[in-house]
């Protein structure tokens, strides 16, 4: 009979994660935690990341119309930005609402 060694509960989570097929979207997912120091002290100010969708859409709530408006300009920027910060996880589009 074999005996099974004890491993770190972070690599247990990770695999089992990656078993069931979740790893990508609790990667898709740290976009949330990643927002503030991607777009920067103005932009999270007007701004708070909600959630991601199984698509890989981060949904995000702006302050105001205008706020909305200007983002949506930079939606390219912005996905390239956070993709960058985690390439393995990549996240498809973002949709802003406006959520005071």
């Amino acid at each position: 009979m074999s005996e099974r060694r004890p491993e770190p509960i972070a690599a247990a989570l990770e695999r089992y994660l990656r078993q069931a097929g979740l790893a990508k979207r609790v990667g898709q997912a740290s976009a949330l935690d990643v927002w503030p120091q991607v777009v920067g002290p103005a932009v999270a100010a007007a701004t708070k990341p909600l959630s991601v969708t199984a698509d890989g859409t981060l949904i995000v709530g702006v302050r105001t119309a205008a706020w909305m408006n200007e983002l949506s300009l930079m939606e390219r920027e912005l996905l390239e930005a956070l993709n960058r910060a985690n390439a393995s996880a990549p996240l498809t589009r973002i949709r802003w609402t406006i959520a005071p």
